[in-house]
């Protein structure tokens, strides 16, 4: 099964926005979404420092800043 984390931080609007976007997406397709607070984490706020939200697909970055639905639908697709 497919895994979805998002990277996030307190007060962060634009994550607030994709959570809500992305949401609904995974319900329809049985998916959980695990948020990840990336000052928590040394190494992720190294590697994402303000570029937050970050959509991670199956560990790997799938969006940061906004959601693209059509293309997480894609990804989504090809690991199913």
């Amino acid at each position: 099964m497919s895994r979805l984390a998002v990277y996030s931080r307190e007060g962060c609007g634009l994550c607030t926005e994709m959570l809500e976007e992305l949401a609904p997406w995974a319900a329809a397709r049985g998916l959980s979404v695990e948020v990840r607070d990336v000052d928590a984490d040394p190494e992720a706020r190294r590697r994402y420092g303000y570029r937050v939200p970050v959509l991670l697909f199956d560990g790997e970055p799938a969006a940061h800043g906004h959601l693209e639905l059509d293309t997480l639908e894609r990804l989504w697709r090809t690991a199913g």
